[in-house]
């Protein structure tokens, strides 16, 4: 009789492993026992496995008890997905553990499935080639002696653990039997997102308590094909976390953190497919999940249709810069300076709400002062269009601010042109913040006043009911645009 025990806290277990331990428990809750050839335990921590037979017939029975392949789709029965969920998993598992075409059989030519993304929209379509055999419907080689009883040392290649790569001095990584049967059950507990270039993210949760999580996998079972679809590979991770935790009454045992894996061709080699671009290990607290949750719904996914009726789904460029600043651990709008050089704004509206909600006191009275000048500022520029008898060109005169303030590339300079700004657009929301000002432009945080204040342009709203370009100040009308420079010191002193 053969006897395993697969605990989540074995020393030589890793991440990979315990989230494989997880998968075997879950695929074991959705067979039942009494038609089983295997014999299974399985507690909050641990789950144990015995069977009469030999073990090559016991674990290749339980593999196919645990994946099928439905209308050329890989599915996980225990998993009980919706259609788009079974397409999002097979996709998901077929471009990242079974990617190389030694592990699947897909047929030559592609079929294209209508999804509906989001009701009253077009659909899109899809083309995807269908699924023949692969490596779990196979029988498992190299696993087992000629007595069916599992050899001491088992190779793992990349369809046990994506991206795993054969070291040329010690050969091919080798797994013990505990850890070559969680690798095969991995793919049930990992989440699968297709990223931008057509990348894909492998996301791993850590999990801690068995019976917790595998209450928690089966309520996300109606997953989408836009629940798929992930900007970057940061947005992935944040977003897992997202669901664990939305997931009410099992806090307790949700999901801490997860590691990411982005896979995708290698720049100085495209016949290296979906090698391992970047590792994340991701931690997220509640604040950092209820920016990330207002940013999703601020910058959602859209069903766009292009001139030929053709309709896909369009990403937002500014939730995935948000969610790699709040991933590394950075103010969420962090970089702006370098996002605005390379990105046109499209998603201001957005932008403006996460202003609105998430500037601590500090970063807000430098936000506000740079609107209020830059207030005082469009004031000028919309008496003299009107002196001259033309409109006032709104997107010109914000670009030249913004150059004003993008210009600089070192803290004297960026000192230097705020204060100039600052001092020649006066306005009331500065009063009282010259000293904090002077602190943002003269200490290490100097490019976060940078990216704040362009910002604080960016994303400008007139403050008028009828949405004209107006002044709110009250001493804004007595402002010239040709008013004398101040310097540093005189500007913070006056204020």
């Amino acid at each position: 009789m053969s006897q395993f025990t697969l605990s989540l806290f074995d020393p030589n277990t890793l991440l990979p492993h315990r989230a494989g331990i997880a998968g075997l428990a879950l695929a074991l809750s959705d067979i039942n026992p009494e038609d089983a050839l295997i014999k299974w335990d399985i507690s909050e921590d641990t789950v144990s496995l015995s069977w009469e037979c030999s073990d090559k017939e016991a674990l290749e029975w339980l593999v196919q008890q645990t994946y099928e392949i439905q209308d050329g789709l890989l599915v996980a029965r225990s998993l009980k997905l919706s259609p788009q969920g079974k397409y999002a998993f097979s996709q998901g598992v077929v471009s990242t553990f079974l990617q190389h075409s030694k592990q699947r059989t897909l047929e030559k030519t592609p079929v294209l499935i209508p999804i509906v993304v989001e009701d009253n929209q077009p659909e899109i379509i899809l083309s995807c080639r269908k699924l023949i055999d692969c490596y779990y419907l196979r029988e498992l080689k190299g696993v087992f002696n000629s007595k069916g009883k599992f050899n001491s040392a088992i190779s793992i290649k990349g369809h046990h653990l994506p991206g795993l790569v054969e070291c040329f001095v010690n050969g091919e990584y080798q797994e013990s039997s505990i850890g070559f049967i969680a690798l095969l059950f991995l793919p049930l507990a990992c989440s699968y997102y297709l990223i931008m270039n057509g990348r894909y993210a492998l996301v791993i949760p850590e999990v801690t308590n068995l019976i917790a999580w595998i209450t928690r996998r089966q309520q996300q079972s109606s997953r989408s094909y836009k629940d798929f679809r992930s900007p970057s590979a940061g947005e992935a991770g944040l977003r897992l976390l997202l669901e664990e935790q939305t997931i009410s009454d099992l806090n307790r045992h949700k999901v801490n953190y997860c590691e990411v894996y982005q896979l995708g061709k290698q720049p100085w080699d495209n016949n290296q497919s979906g090698l391992k671009q970047a590792v994340y290990r991701i931690y997220a607290s509640n604040d950092v999940l209820a920016i990330y949750q207002s940013a999703v719904a601020l910058f959602p996914a859209n069903v766009r249709v292009t001139d030929r009726s053709q309709s896909w789904l369009a990403l937002s460029k500014v939730l995935p810069w948000i969610a790699e600043n709040l991933v590394a651990g950075r103010a969420w709008y962090s970089g702006f300076y370098e996002f605005r050089k390379a990105n046109d704004i499209y998603e201001c509206k957005g932008l403006v709400s996460m202003t609105e909600k998430f500037l601590q006191q500090h970063e807000r009275n430098l936000f506000e002062a740079v609107q209020g000048a830059f207030r005082v500022y469009l004031s000028g520029q919309n008496k003299q269009a009107k002196r001259q008898g033309r409109p006032l060109d709104y997107g010109q005169v914000t670009d030249k601010v913004i150059y004003r303030l993008q210009r600089p590339n070192t803290q004297q300079e960026f000192a230097t042109a705020l204060v100039d700004f600052l001092s020649q657009f006066r306005s009331k929301s500065a009063r009282g913040v010259g000293k904090e000002i002077y602190a943002w432009i003269h200490g290490a945080e100097w490019r976060k006043a940078r990216d704040l204040s362009l910002l604080a342009v960016a994303t400008y709203k007139s403050q008028t009911q009828n949405g004209a370009l107006g002044v709110t100040d009250a001493n804004a009308t007595n402002i010239t645009l040709e008013a004398e420079t101040e310097t540093e010191e005189e500007y913070v002193e006056s204020l």
